[in-house]
C-alpha cells in the first residue's frame, strides 16, 4: 500500500472513531435524531475512506487530479460528519428538515449549516466522479 492509501486508511479509522464517540454523546445534543445521523455519517464515511485507501493504487489519474480527488474526498467525508454534528448541536432544520422536526436554529446558524452541507455535497460529488473516472481509466488500460 502506498503512502496516500495508508493515509486515507488512517483518516478512515480516525473518522470511524469520531463517529463512535459522537454516538456515545447523542443525548447531549439539541437534536438527538440528527446526532444519531452524525454518528452514522462518521462511521460510514470512515468505512468509505478505509475502502478507498485500500484501492487507491487502482485510481489512475494525473497527479493534480489525484490530489484534487484526495482532498475533496477528505473534505466531503469529514465535512459530512462535521456539518451534521454542528446541525445537531445547534438544532438547525434547513439542511435536513426530516431529522429536525420541531427544531430551528437562529438564521445565521441555519445559513452556516446549510452552506456547509452544500459545499460538502459538491466536494464529495466531485471526488466520487474523479475516483470513478480514475478507476475507469485503469480498466481501459488492461
Amino acid at each position: 500500500m502506498q503512502v496516500t492509501g495508508r493515509r486515507l486508511v488512517w483518516h478512515g479509522m480516525l473518522l470511524f472513531l469520531v463517529g463512535l464517540v459522537t454516538g456515545t454523546q447523542q443525548r447531549r445534543f439539541t437534536n438527538m435524531r440528527m446526532a444519531l445521523s452524525a454518528h452514522l455519517e462518521g462511521v460510514m464515511n470512515g468505512t468509505f475512506l478505509i475502502a478507498l485507501g485500500a484501492i487507491w493504487t487502482q485510481v489512475k489519474l494525473p497527479p493534480n487530479l489525484r490530489r484534487a480527488a484526495r482532498w475533496t474526498t477528505l473534505y466531503g467525508t469529514y465535512g459530512n460528519w462535521l456539518f451534521t454534528t454542528v446541525g445537531a448541536a445547534l438544532g438547525t432544520a434547513a439542511a435536513n428538515p426530516t431529522l429536525s422536526q420541531g427544531h430551528h436554529g437562529k438564521p445565521w446558524q441555519e445559513r452556516l449549516v446549510l452552506l456547509g452541507f452544500r459545499s460538502m455535497r459538491y466536494a464529495f460529488l466531485t471526488a466520487v466522479v474523479l475516483i470513478v473516472s480514475g478507476l475507469t481509466r485503469g480498466l481501459s488500460e488492461e
